[in-house]
């Protein structure tokens, strides 16, 4: 399983850019001052023969050595002088200011090449991870809780800003901006070793296409889809969700439960806002796991509290200690994430 994402500090090519804007800006406000100063100049030595719109255009074709024609007369050396000084200024600071902007443009697409394909070579490192197709309300959401319990995602959303909104709450995030439900997008997401997709955009044809897409590249990952219209939640799961989630009719449901089981939902609550992110986990015996009892395999301890045994189609709830634990058979199990890794280590451990 990938390592869990940690918060990084800003690129130091976003301060880079930071500066080259400042640069630019500098630039600007340099060269209306020469204009300004340009323009009276000029108008002064041309008094009562050259107009505001002769002296600012004077001031243009010294500034950028056009020359097309002196419209005021310079004959004195100090007048020589001046325009002599408004050209090379002038000239100089109209050189800074377009190497400035050319540098900012190539700075700008090279940021955004070189982030793109960290980005890709970081995800290629990925293996059971989740893909959250759509980034809105829910898709957030959901990036919440897989970051919460230290499982690595790639979100996928069309549109960049999206990402930029959460930059802060999602610090170093995988993501890529493109379509879902193309192939070579969500290979890119390195489709192939994901544990799971979510379906969660905000359009049911979306999720259905998402699904479908995701369920033909791998057909072994999960795939849990978001529905609107209830109508549409077997066609999902037809085309091959492993889960339909409605979120009107689960908004419904909890409140519902919060009338009739305030402290059952208070309490599920309390576990989402607590600082050890304890949450009702499943952990299932990886392939290769020699048959075990349960005291063996999951003993009692600070880390965890064992809730139940699903084997086969078959439940157990607070199974003894002597129960016998076969490949394929999910323990449902009370903890923190570090309590989570852990037992799926001893798991492993235990099947090699």
């Amino acid at each position: 399983m990938a390592a869990p994402l940690h918060p990084t500090r800003r690129p130091v090519r976003s301060a880079q850019l930071a500066r080259i804007l400042r640069r630019i800006g500098i630039a600007l406000g340099v060269f209306v001052c020469i204009m300004t100063l340009g323009t009276v100049g000029f108008l002064h030595i041309g008094a009562g023969h050259a107009s505001l719109g002769d002296a600012l255009y004077m001031t243009l074709i010294t500034v950028t050595t056009v020359g097309y024609s002196e419209i005021v007369p310079v004959h004195s050396t100090a007048e020589r002088l001046f325009a002599g000084m408004v050209s090379l200024v002038g000239f100089g600071n109209l050189t800074f200011l377009f190497t400035s902007l050319t540098v900012f443009f190539l700075e700008a697409d090279l940021d955004l090449s070189l982030r793109r394909r960290r980005m890709e070579k970081r995800i290629a490192r990925l293996s059971g991870h989740y893909i959250v197709c759509g980034f809105g309300r829910v898709g957030r959401n959901v990036a919440s809780e897989l970051q919460a319990t230290q499982r690595a995602f790639v979100a996928i959303e069309p549109v960049g800003t999206q990402f930029d909104d959460v930059a802060e709450r999602f610090a170093d995030l995988l993501y890529l901006n493109g379509d879902a439900t193309d192939d070579d997008v969500l290979r890119v997401a390195d489709i192939a070793d994901a544990a799971g997709v979510f379906a969660v955009t905000g359009d049911d044809s979306v999720n259905l296409m998402i699904t479908i897409t995701a369920r033909q590249l791998n057909p072994k990952l999960r795939v849990v889809a978001r529905c609107h219209e209830l109508r549409n939640v077997e066609k999902l799961r037809r085309v091959g969700a492993d889960a339909v989630v409605s979120p009107d009719f689960t908004g419904g449901m909890r409140i519902a439960s919060l009338m009739l089981r305030p402290a059952v939902v208070s309490f599920l609550d309390e576990m989402q806002r607590s600082e050890h992110k304890v949450r009702v986990e499943e952990v299932a015996m990886p392939a290769g796991f020699r048959p075990a009892t349960l005291q063996a395999t999951c003993p009692v301890g600070p880390d965890h509290v064992l809730i139940a045994v699903r084997s086969g189609k078959e439940w157990l709830f607070n199974p003894r200690p002597e129960f016998l634990l076969s490949e394929g058979d999910v323990l449902i199990v009370m903890t923190s994430p570090a309590g989570r890794q852990q037992l799926e280590s001893a798991l492993r451990a235990a099947s090699d």
